[in-house]
């Protein structure tokens, strides 16, 4: 597949998710098999952007590329500015946000509230656009409610205007992420265009991710809360995609040596005080569907200091390696690793955009 000038070693990308797919956790993606990265979402307030967390959003140099950043807002000199200065700063592919439904986005009417206003959108991504010489991605739900499913509209004017990808989440704006994903509209807009198309929403599984390819004919899948301590969900649909079956389950001393490695990134790139919060969030998700998982968790949530948390992680999976020697093989599909995925859906709040 390519965006441009960038051809992507696969069909699989990472969503953007504010609070997860920050650099550390792309890095772990890309090297588990994610072809496309899409960095957490960053305003198109430019004012804005001196906080320390915006500054961790913005385009890092040391970051393999393509770097693709995601920028969000309603106006369409604001979000051309947003796109020049991303460039500037290193990135390869801008990524409009369209599609994300939070409430304190939609508000300002950016987000997946602009699909509500096809003449605003046309002038946002014109600006865009004409700002940049990098290829411009989209992001987009099927509409803003249900009886007005405008996404292959979006997408055609989309199109039109030089957007070279589309990224569908296969509900509206005022579905969120409750009802049925409408795979159906996600393939009325791959007919309808010849740009590549990432299918989104709930595909949790490579063999969900094998049937909504050949039930939309998209040109790719984007992950969204299923990676979520589950980076290798990467690679094992690609080895699924290619030799129709699973790949053997990551053993526990590789469980272990990415956990350890992830922490450490996010200590790093947060400094210890809000690195051992964030770290919390992911354990949670490493450790949500393993024996003892979630009495681990709350233990390990009242940890304050960065070696505390890398001596609990060690004892955590040592122990659990007397018991069991990998993440096992129903980690896709059971009922009740799938509950308890369902529970820490409920418990963290991290949306794909």
């Amino acid at each position: 597949m390519h965006i441009g000038p960038h051809r992507l070693a696969g069909n699989l990308a990472l969503a953007p998710m504010a609070g997860v797919t920050d650099q550390p956790f792309r890095r772990l993606c890309r090297r588990l098999g994610a072809s496309l990265l899409v960095s957490e979402m960053v305003t198109s307030d430019t004012r804005l952007w001196h906080t320390r967390k915006s500054r961790t959003r913005l385009p890092h140099g040391d970051e393999p590329g393509p770097v693709a950043v995601q920028i969000a807002g309603a106006e369409p000199e604001a979000m051309a500015e947003a796109a020049r200065r991303n460039v500037e700063l290193g990135a390869q592919i801008i990524d409009i946000n369209m599609g994300c439904p939070a409430k304190k986005v939609c508000r300002k009417a950016a987000g997946s509230a602009l699909l509500a206003e096809p003449a605003l959108v046309r002038r946002i991504l014109e600006a865009v656009v004409a700002a940049v010489d990098v290829p411009v991605t989209l992001k987009i739900r099927t509409g803003p409610v249900p009886h007005q499913r405008n996404a292959p509209e979006i997408a055609r004017m989309a199109q039109d205007c030089g957007v070279r990808a589309l990224a569908v989440h296969g509900r509206t704006r005022s579905c969120r992420f409750a009802p049925t994903v409408e795979y159906e509209t996600i393939a009325r807009v791959v007919e309808t265009v010849d740009i590549p198309v990432w299918a989104n929403g709930d595909i949790d599984s490579p063999e969900k991710a094998r049937q909504v390819l050949e039930t939309t004919r998209a040109s790719g899948i984007m992950f969204g809360r299923a990676a979520r301590g589950n980076p290798w969900i990467f690679r094992d649909t690609e080895h699924y995609l290619r030799h129709g079956r699973l790949p053997p389950p990551p053993g526990v001393a590789e469980m272990q040596e990415l956990v350890q490695e992830h922490l450490a990134a996010l200590h790093r790139l947060y400094g210890t005080a809000a690195g051992v919060r964030i770290a919390r969030k992911h354990l949670g998700w490493y450790v949500g569907v393993l024996k003892g998982g979630e009495d681990f968790r709350r233990e390990f949530n009242r940890l304050d200091d960065a070696g505390a948390q890398r001596r609990a992680i060690g004892q955590f999976f040592h122990a659990l390696d007397a018991v069991d020697n990998h993440f096992g093989s129903n980690r896709y599909g059971s009922a009740s690793v799938q509950a308890a995925v369902d529970e820490r859906r409920e418990k963290h709040g991290a949306r794909a955009a």
